[in-house]
């Protein structure tokens, strides 16, 4: 090979994803990386990708899974660091250049991917292994590694003809173009949706924190001396339960649920209908009825009907909840001398006011015992401590992407260095909403790599100076994100395509799940839930009133995530020959027809802003979070039977479940640990809707 000229030499050193970082855990290199640093190494990433799976496809060596499958699996190293990192910083912290990148590679990613799933000569290696499997003495986690090989290609199109396969790389890459813009696109409406208010006086029942930060987020968006809600992803917002003023609760809820539809340069609506055609042209290519059909068959629940009919289980219950909670709501407006029927904007508002009156429950009184870092340290890692032993410690020689965030090193049970955690909580306009987790390096003994994991949420900063207090369902929130940290720094296989969180969306939900039970748990909630002021524990008396009040409300929590789940199966329940939909058209005539006919409840995400199924992998998904909520809640009363918060529980839970990534079959990895099949019983009772079971 010839040298390489002065200037190519330095380039090709000056990229800091042309070699694996010198970091901790081969943490990125943010001090080092630039904007301009990632597109070239996504375009040399894909080239070596590329080079070396045509390299194993025309290896005359006969296929075997080490020269094949293990291959495979070690290839694309370049590749995987830039995109790992890349979408990483792009979610949290996006500006014009990255979405330039991201414009240009999202298509080029989804055409390198089919020239690996559609490259006929590799295809046929993997098959020969898969029909020679019995014969290969391969473990457990080998056997599974080639099953998963060989679906993933055949799903992905190999045994396609000519003529589809070369429709499916338009679909796919057309696809990847479309998610990109509606990405960018949600992004840009959420902060240019914001309400901007002129008087103080609109803003009655926020708290002066609250106030203050919506001055400051006023000033910085250049609206001196008035006052800025900004909007989470949700299509309700948390402000809408302390607002007094009506008027002012319509105007935010209405920028939240048309900030995606105003004939602006931000509406969504057209790229949403071509996504949902395509994606049932794409399921027709492969001979399924729908593209819900098509994604669900490595899924738990494996078909859209036992995904539905699983959910059709809470309807009863729960639309007996909603209309009498709605019911005491109206009357709740009523006693206020407030005209008219109750309203979406209203029943945040009115479930605030019932709380307060029927059980002395005020959601403001929890804040000042939940200081974020305390949350953090004294009940998120406290809790990880008394569960599987682990500790934690704050790094500050590793470089971040943003000031705001945080870095730990987490260490295991016999003080070995597990991985590398980075969290960053706090809301922006340059961030994505809702909340996240993912990595940055993934686990693998094949690759000599550890886990390197980061949580993100959207937390309201405090001004300078003011203590950073969070709401309860933030620091239900942070347990959430963390048991997806549990599952991702437990990893222990072999091969990366097995490892962590890489399994299906109706399975990944469980293990965050089943950490939020830990956040009120008494042993932890006395822990961390300490006043900023005083350092006194959370009074008895308000945790009493706080459990006693959960149940209130449920069919709202419970409501707009089924409805969401329901909207999603729905859009991808089209066929291939469904026109293109008009989509409030769609969206209004699907939610009329699920059986939860209480207006004053919309689902928690609309068509048009629904970023887990347009753009982040949900699609035909979302109703994950149900179907798991109902494992967690099982797996929550297996340990509530066996002695709770201890130790030889939560090394029976990491070794059967956390542990496992997706080397097992689900429903198998989830009776060995549970003893019998899922059960929804103890959702429904952990809901408070058991009573509302019979007809």
């Amino acid at each position: 090979m010839g040298a390489l000229s002065f200037g190519a030499a330095h380039a090709a050193s000056a990229n800091p994803f042309f070699q694996p970082s010198s970091y901790p855990y081969q943490a990125p290199a943010f001090d080092r990386i630039k904007e301009s640093d990632y597109q070239p190494a996504f375009e040399r990433g894909m080239v070596e990708h590329l080079r070396e799976v045509n390299a194993i496809a025309k290896d005359k060596a006969a296929p075997s899974f080490e020269n094949t499958i293990v291959a495979l699996e070690k290839s694309g190293r370049l590749l995987d660091r830039v995109t790992e990192t890349f979408f990483g910083v792009y979610q949290a912290n996006s500006t014009p250049a990255l979405d330039r990148v991201q414009s240009r590679e999202a298509p080029r990613l989804a055409q390198h991917q089919d020239e690996i799933n559609l490259n006929a000569r590799l295809f046929a290696r993997i098959k020969t292994l898969y029909d020679q499997r019995a014969t290969l003495g391969l473990n457990a986690e080998q056997s599974q590694l080639l099953e998963v090989y060989y679906q993933q290609f055949v799903h992905a199109g190999a045994l396609l003809p000519p003529a589809k396969k070369t429709r499916l790389r338009a679909i796919n890459k057309r696809e990847a173009e479309l998610e990109s813009a509606y990405q960018q696109r949600l992004v840009a409406a959420a902060r240019d949706g914001a309400l901007v208010v002129d008087q103080k006086e609109a803003l009655a029942g926020l708290d002066d924190a609250a106030l203050m930060n919506a001055q400051k987020a006023a000033s910085d968006r250049h609206h001196p001396g008035k006052f800025l809600l900004s909007l989470q992803n949700t299509v309700q917002q948390p402000e809408l339960e302390a607002l007094q003023s009506r008027t002012t609760r319509q105007a935010l809820f209405e920028a939240s649920w048309t900030r995606a539809e105003r004939g602006d340069a931000h509406d969504t609506r057209a790229i949403i209908a071509e996504l949902a055609q395509l994606r049932a042209e794409k399921a027709a290519l492969f001979g399924y009825p729908n593209y819900a059909a098509y994604v669900l068959y490595d899924q738990m629940a494996k078909t859209p009907e036992a995904a539905t009919g699983f959910m059709q289980q809470l309807v009863p219950a729960l639309a007996k909840a909603q209309k009498r909670e709605a019911s005491l709501l109206q009357k709740a407006m009523e006693h206020d001398k407030q005209t008219g029927t109750l309203q979406p904007w209203d029943w945040p508002y009115y479930a605030a006011q019932v709380k307060r009156e029927k059980f002395a429950f005020n959601q403001d009184e929890l804040k000042p015992y939940f200081e974020l870092n305390h949350v953090l340290t004294d009940g998120v890692f406290y809790a990880a401590e008394q569960l599987y032993g682990l500790h934690f410690k704050q790094r500050h020689d590793i470089p971040t992407y943003h000031p705001d965030v945080m870095v730990y090193e987490v260490f295991d049970h016999d003080n070995s260095p597990l991985g590398l955690m980075y969290f960053d909580y706090f809301k922006r306009d340059t961030k994505s909403g809702g909340a996240w987790m993912s990595n940055f390096v993934g686990q693998s003994h094949l690759l000599g790599t550890k886990p390197v994991i980061y949580n993100v949420a959207n937390f309201a900063k405090a001004s300078a100076g003011q203590p950073q207090l969070i709401t309860s369902d933030d620091v239900v929130t942070m347990f959430h994100e963390f048991g997806h940290a549990l599952h991702g720094l437990f990893a222990n296989q072999t091969y990366p395509t097995l490892s962590g969180t890489n399994v299906a969306r109706d399975f990944v939900e469980f293990p965050s799940q089943f950490n939020e039970n830990w956040a009120f748990d008494p042993k932890v909630l006395a822990h961390y839930a300490r006043h900023y002021q005083t350092g006194q524990p959370i009074p008895e008396a308000l945790v009493a009133k706080m459990k006693k009040a959960a149940h209130f409300d449920q069919s709202y929590a419970l409501g707009e995530i089924v409805t969401a789940a329901t909207l999603d199966l729905r859009w991808h329940g089209l066929s291939a020959t469904a026109p293109r939909q008009k989509v409030d058209m769609f969206e209004a005539q699907e939610l009329g027809s699920m059986g939860l006919d209480v207006a004053q409840i919309p689902p928690r995400y609309r068509s048009s802003t629904f970023l887990h199924i347009w753009s982040n992998g949900y699609a035909a998904g979302y109703y994950a979070y149900l179907w798991t909520e109902m494992l967690d809640q099982d797996a929550f009363a297996w340990f509530s039977a066996h002695g709770g918060l201890t130790r030889a529980n939560g090394q029976r839970f990491r070794d059967l479940i956390l542990s496992q990534g997706h080397t097992q079959d689900y429903g198998s990895m989830f009776r060995a640990f549970y003893g019998q099949n899922p059960d929804i019983e103890p959702m429904l009772r952990h809901r408070g809707l058991v009573e509302d079971m019979t007809p």
